[in-house]
């Protein structure tokens, strides 16, 4: 009896190994997947301008149609980030920068494998509604824009100046947690010395946030 319970056990454990295994290897998979694709360099040109994605307004909009005279910020975003809660009470403060600065703003939720689990339209009409966004928020349908731009979580930043050149890249600034101790603007800096015509101090600086929900 002993030999026989044991032997039932032993290939319940081997079963729980393997489903173990698999779930990391897909989790690994995913992570190599997403990891391939290349952030767009400083210095490239907007990808996809002219593709049109549907904004929460129910207008289909492209990138180049946000984009104002002196550049554009694309922000990949979502609803169901934590990293986006932290962050979002700055969202406010850069579209008025933008504004001010004559620089397009535009979210855009690439989280396709999300789609059912809170990343809807409908779901980003009423996120949207509920953040007071004064900017366009958009879908991406089947993650190409963020492929294109190699776009790996949420936020993730990317600005352009006046001829749709990438200036810089990353995070919003250096503390996701509380807004009232950041010390480095590096958004807000990059904007403010694009429209200056001074070099970007810090064009690049390290994204941190959910991985980009793809569904492949």
């Amino acid at each position: 009896m002993f030999s026989i319970l044991s032997t039932a056990k032993f290939h319940k454990i081997i079963i729980i190994v393997k489903s173990l295994l698999t779930t990391l290897a897909i989790i690994l998979l995913s992570a190599i997947s997403v990891e391939a694709q290349s952030t767009l360099t400083l210095g490239s040109d907007l990808p996809m301008g002219d593709h049109a994605m549907q904004d929460v307004s129910g207008r289909n909009l492209t990138l180049n149609d946000i984009a104002k005279s002196n550049g554009l910020i694309v922000i990949f975003s979502c609803n169901t980030c934590p990293w986006v809660a932290r962050w979002e009470d700055r969202y406010a403060d850069i579209s008025r920068i933008a504004q001010f600065n004559n620089v397009g703003m535009v979210a855009v939720n690439s989280n396709e494998a999300y789609r059912s689990r809170g990343d809807g339209m409908e779901d980003m009409i009423r996120y949207a509604n509920k953040a007071n966004y004064n900017f366009p928020y958009v879908l991406d349908r089947n993650h190409e824009v963020a492929d294109a731009f190699g776009a790996k979580s949420t936020p993730h930043i990317f600005l352009f100046n006046a001829d749709m050149k990438l200036i810089y890249t990353g995070s919003i600034d250096d503390n996701a947690n509380r807004a009232e101790a950041v010390t480095q603007y590096f958004l807000k800096d990059a904007i403010e010395q694009m429209v200056a015509g001074e070099k970007i101090l810090e064009a690049t600086t390290k994204t941190l946030g959910c991985s980009i929900k793809r569904n492949s």
